[in-house]
């Protein structure tokens, strides 16, 4: 059973953190909360509904090729259609190249 001073403490603390803009690990070191007790909450209260979006990680889905379609070398898809294929080791410097570009 949980508290409900303590249910109550983390519905305002994760509205105020809302409204605040800042990102949840900078809110709760400006109020020297615990971030992983931040996040437990924030779970347990609001699951995915409710809160912020999180900013995109920087990271990009990679997914196989199904066998039969797949090309020589390394493709790389952009956003916007674009792709790069035909890449390997003796050109891989190309790909840099052209993301530096983008």
């Amino acid at each position: 059973m949980v508290n409900p001073d303590l249910h109550a403490f983390w519905q305002k603390t994760l509205s105020d953190w809302q409204e605040s803009g800042v990102s949840g690990a900078a809110f709760c070191k400006q109020q020297s909360l615990s971030y992983h007790r931040f996040v437990y909450w924030r779970r347990k209260l609001n699951g995915s509904t409710n809160i912020k979006k999180a900013l995109p990680s920087g990271f990009a889905r990679a997914a196989p090729v199904p066998k039969g379609q797949a090309k020589d070398g390394l493709t790389v898809s952009l956003p916007g259609g674009v792709s790069i294929t035909g890449l390997h080791a003796g050109n891989i410097e190309l790909l840099g190249m052209v993301l530096r570009q983008l």
